[in-house]
């Protein structure tokens, strides 16, 4: 079971997609507390100093999407691990 998941699907222009994106590079440089604006509300995120990225890029019936994934520990225990201790 995940312990937080939000999901957030809109459309925005070329410029906003931008500005978001921004927005997210300048919370990773900072690092420590990255706080992002997501629309209704603002989502604070403690980022380390090294994270795991994925890139995906599928082209399938004339659309292209492009997935960037960012991961990395909490520092919070496994419960799955503890439980098997």
């Amino acid at each position: 079971m995940k312990d937080l998941e939000f999901e957030q699907k809109r459309t925005l222009s070329r410029a906003e997609a931008a500005d978001q994106l921004d927005a997210l590079a300048a919370a990773l440089r900072r690092g420590g507390q990255a706080e992002l604006d997501l629309g209704p509300g603002k989502l604070t995120l403690r980022v380390p100093d090294e994270l795991r990225t994925e890139i995906e890029v599928e082209l399938e019936n004339g659309e292209i999407e492009l997935e960037i994934e960012l991961s990395w520990h909490t520092g919070q225990p496994d419960r799955a691990a503890e439980a098997g201790d």
